[in-house]
């Protein structure tokens, strides 16, 4: 008998790009979706940091509220407020409710972040399928879709958590995208993302993943707010988004999406050889 084992790689280029919605093409800072947890807890008597409303961020927006509760600073806060844990019924309550406020400012935050529209211009030149993953619901995404398309975004394909078993950090909205893109096999396939379910996605689905450290909501703040920093702060709160990514098992780390053609030529560069994620 061989000893040597018939061993099957694939050694052909990148096919499409998945891309996340909030702080990664628009919403620089990723505040629409903070600013609206803030508000639902403090409807219920709970004033949540602006740090406890973006640390789930990525999942889709019932389980961020559910997490939020989850966070021991806010679930010891929730008791002194009700006189008992922040329950299921609550978490519905407080989802009901996120819904109809953030569907009334998305709007506001949907200017795209500097670059996406050269960037997408630059993946669609190299043959690449677009796609994307997202937290918000479909709901959201109506207005979302439409507000990009007037800026110029349009990807070829849109999935969101109630399209799927489950959301992030779960594989299904970047096989979806796959399913319906045509693409595979998912190596073949780039996740891109500001968060770090966005990170857990892409790996759990067998691809190359990429975090985007400085736009989103690893540091949280908008592009003026960043420009604002003391050099010593904008160091310090990068170092640890980039830091955080990478402990995430992200394959590159780059600031934004403008910057990550280098990461893309080096993933042509490893499949290639016949490397996989």
């Amino acid at each position: 008998m061989s000893e040597f084992k018939y061993s099957r790689r694939y050694h052909g280029r990148i096919k499409a790009i998945l891309l996340d919605w909030a702080g990664t093409t628009m919403d620089y800072g990723c505040y629409a979706p903070a600013v609206v947890f803030m508000e639902v807890y403090k409807r219920n008597g709970v004033n949540i940091t602006i740090e406890q409303a973006r640390e789930p961020m990525g999942a889709h927006k019932k389980v961020h509220i559910r997490k939020i509760s989850q966070i021991p600073a806010v679930a010891a806060q929730w008791r002194d407020a009700h006189g008992r844990p922040c329950n299921e019924d609550d978490i519905e309550a407080m989802f009901k409710d996120f819904v109809p406020l953030q569907l009334a400012c998305l709007a506001q935050y949907a200017d795209l972040i500097s670059g996406t529209i050269e960037m997408v211009d630059a993946f669609r030149k190299r043959g690449y399928k677009i796609g994307s993953t997202t937290g918000y619901t479909s709901e959201m995404m109506a207005i979302l879709e439409v507000e990009a398309a007037r800026r110029g975004y349009k990807p070829d394909s849109t999935v969101c958590a109630a399209d799927v078993p489950a959301g992030r950090p779960e594989p299904w909205m970047c096989l979806e995208n796959a399913k319906r893109l045509g693409v595979y096999p998912m190596e073949s396939i780039v996740k891109i993302g500001d968060t770090l379910p966005d990170i857990a996605e892409g790996l759990n689905a067998g691809m190359w993943s990429i975090g985007l450290a400085k736009t989103g909501n690893e540091i949280g703040l908008t592009e003026a707010e960043i420009r604002a920093l003391p050099a010593e702060e904008y160091r310090r709160k990068l170092d640890r988004a980039y830091e955080r990514m990478w402990q995430s098992g992200a394959h590159y780390v780059v600031d934004g999406l403008a910057d990550v053609m280098p990461c893309l030529d080096d993933i042509e560069r490893r499949l290639a050889c016949g490397e996989r994620p």
